[in-house]
């Protein structure tokens, strides 16, 4: 044995009998337990976090004063996948009943990256080493968690899909990647997404952009314009000079990226920035300067601060 990986994370099952996720879940525990642990034993303490918590930062911080060795994030989350409706219960179904089970996969990659970069990020867990969980199926999964500062990574759901061969393939993209990059070792890139990730009030909101679709490449599926037009900012139209077309209405466009999002045609939507000129949508001019949710004039509390 090599080390101990301390499981509070399993959110079924194991929290039931006080266990898993039920430490996992209450930061004096885990900082209790991970002591004990480093006290009798020779042997690195990596502590399984749980994300079914409101703020990670604070059993990581745990696991580090308890003398943790590493933390591994995330644990499966606390959910319920389906409901059969033809007995009433949730599946799968044991003797007629259900229960909640842990949610893994590729869904759970997002919620995983956004919670290892929290940790990365606090200045009371700078430097702890990361092992990352999460949907990691790919070579890109992996090479997105290392530079955001995970030191390893760690593969269940696509290894049950696919068999071990996922991993040799892994291994194999991302050292091609690695090379087209000149990237002797994955200490070369580790971490350096951490500084760019910053909280929502410190965006540049002087920064403008509009989204373009390319008309070359776009294959008027309409899928842009129902988005925008059923759940957004009616900024896309949808004909001209009595045609199927699709264009952007940039006195419309909030930037959203929605529209983005949804094209099935890889870079026929772009956002593009503007360096000058007026915002058609607000009719303010372009300024090159920095401003962020804190100083920014449409801010209510900043324009108060000043005076």
């Amino acid at each position: 044995c090599d080390g101990i990986e301390l499981n509070f994370g399993c959110p079924h099952g194991m929290s039931e009998r006080g266990m898993g996720a039920a430490v996992g879940q209450v930061p004096e525990y885990i900082e209790m337990v991970a002591r004990w642990c480093k006290q009798h034993s020779r042997m690195p303490v990596i502590v399984k976090l749980t994300p079914n918590i409101t703020d990670i930062r604070y059993p990581a911080r745990a696991a580090m004063k308890g003398g943790a060795d590493a933390v591994s994030l995330i644990n499966t989350i606390s959910s319920i996948v389906s409901v059969d409706l033809d007995n009433f219960a949730p599946m799968p179904t044991i003797d007629g009943k259900g229960s909640h089970g842990g949610y893994c996969g590729p869904a759970v990659k997002p919620i995983a990256l956004n919670m290892v970069a929290e940790i990365a990020r606090d200045k009371e867990t700078h430097g702890l080493p990361i092992s990352a969980i999460g949907g990691i199926s790919t070579w890109r999964d992996a090479a997105e968690f290392i530079a955001m500062s995970a030191g390893t990574v760690q593969v269940c759901t696509a290894a049950m899909t696919y068999g071990f061969r996922i991993v040799e393939e892994m291994k194999s993209g991302l050292a091609r990647w690695m090379d087209e990059k000149g990237y002797a070792t994955i200490e070369d890139f580790r971490g350096r997404a951490v500084p760019n990730v910053t909280d929502w009030q410190y965006l540049n909101l002087n920064y403008v952009t509009k989204a373009h679709i390319d008309q070359d490449l776009c294959i008027k599926c309409g899928r842009c314009y129902a988005a925008c037009e059923d759940t957004s900012h009616q900024a896309i139209m949808k004909e001209k000079d009595g045609k199927r077309h699709f264009e952007v209405i940039d006195a419309e466009c909030v930037a959203c990226n929605l529209c983005v999002e949804v094209c099935p045609v890889q870079d026929c939507i772009t956002m593009v920035r503007m360096t000058e000129g007026t915002d058609p949508r607000t009719g303010r001019k372009i300024e090159p300067s920095y401003a962020n949710w804190t100083t920014h004039p449409n801010n209510p509390m900043a324009l108060k601060a000043a005076e």
